[in-house]
């Protein structure tokens, strides 16, 4: 069995397509992404597998559970940390773990050691009594996850959970996820952060506007460009294409055009240059800048996609944890 599987997916909203028949099969114990910009779907397809929205077509099973039909034992399995903050600003970090545990049940006499557990794992045990408001964005996202696995979840998700945080408090929250997959958590990440999800993912599903592209390792995902590319910026990137469509050592079929770019696959970027700067003065395009570098998880989406990741927004986090506690039975 499956943690994650869906079948057809699909979600609508007012004509829009915000999901589009989406197919997916995630293993127990494998920390998935879900990479894509801002309104690609991530979002909804988190919701709808946490059962905080209803799908408009097709079905989803998570930890062998059916999101439509039992919604509170999926809830009973799942932990999840929204993109905004939601913890309660006038409690303790202590106090908020206590009140998720009575929420979702946790014996009484297991809330101490539980909490203690938490507070351990996420380095916020000299902090905990102290109120929320006092917390820096990256103490609060460390509770988040903290508090998210205090009643010990089959499958954890995390939606943009380093969004807007220092570099040096995402990289220690990736040190506390990669503690959770070492314990056998099945982690669903969305992110549009690349170095996020290559390092901690198994795999990696390309999602925009509503349609998953391309599913594999992010290893693999960049292999599918070759070894080398070379970006070159002109006015004529079409027409410098044509040119060097017999260029000897690089993959015509795996070019690239947009805008004002051109992205080649060469096998030896030293060899190539020389050929393109030829054909480029015999042709008279002005070349303006040139970029060499090996395949990023961005020009894999940019190549399946047509467009680059961009910055993400904050999306509906309080609320969206609101209302799941109002929902609990």
């Amino acid at each position: 069995m499956h943690a994650i599987e869906t079948h057809k997916l699909c979600k609508n909203y007012n004509g829009l397509k915000a999901l589009d028949c989406v197919d997916l099969e995630i293993a127990r114990g494998e920390t998935f992404g879900l990479l894509g910009p801002n309104g690609a779907g991530k979002t909804t397809l988190i919701s709808i597998l946490s059962t905080l929205t209803r799908a408009s077509g097709g079905r989803a099973l998570v930890a062998g559970l059916d999101v439509a039909r039992q919604q509170s034992a999926v809830r009973r399995a799942i932990g999840i940390v929204f993109q905004d903050p939601s913890l309660d600003e006038k409690l303790t970090g202590r106090e908020n773990l206590l009140l998720h545990c009575s929420l979702y049940a946790v014996p009484p006499a297991d809330r101490a050691a539980r909490t203690d557990w938490a507070l351990d794992l996420v380095e916020l045990t000299a902090r905990q009594n102290d109120v929320v408001r006092k917390y820096s964005g990256g103490m609060r996202r460390r509770l988040e996850i903290a508090r998210s696995l205090l009643h010990t979840p089959q499958v954890l998700f995390l939606d943009e959970p380093t969004l807007g945080l220092d570099p040096q408090t995402r990289d220690h929250i990736w040190v506390y996820l990669e503690k959770l997959k070492q314990q056998g958590i099945t982690t669903i990440l969305t992110t549009h952060y690349m170095d996020e999800a290559d390092r901690l993912c198994d795999r990696i599903a390309l999602i925009d506007f509503g349609k998953i592209s391309m599913v594999d390792t992010p290893r693999r995902l960049k292999r599918r460009l070759g070894e080398n590319l070379i970006t070159l910026m002109t006015d004529a990137p079409q027409q410098l294409l044509d040119l060097l469509k017999d260029m000897p050592g690089g993959n015509h079929a795996a070019a690239q055009v947009h805008d004002s770019r051109l992205v080649l696959t060469v096998d030896s970027p030293e060899r190539a240059l020389s050929e393109i700067f030829r054909q480029a003065t015999a042709g008279g395009i002005a070349i303006k800048s040139v970029n060499i570098h090996q395949p990023t998880l961005n020009d894999v989406f940019l190549k399946f996609t047509g467009r680059e990741l961009r910055d993400e927004v904050g999306g509906q986090g309080d609320r969206n944890y609101a209302q799941m506690m109002r929902n609990r039975k």
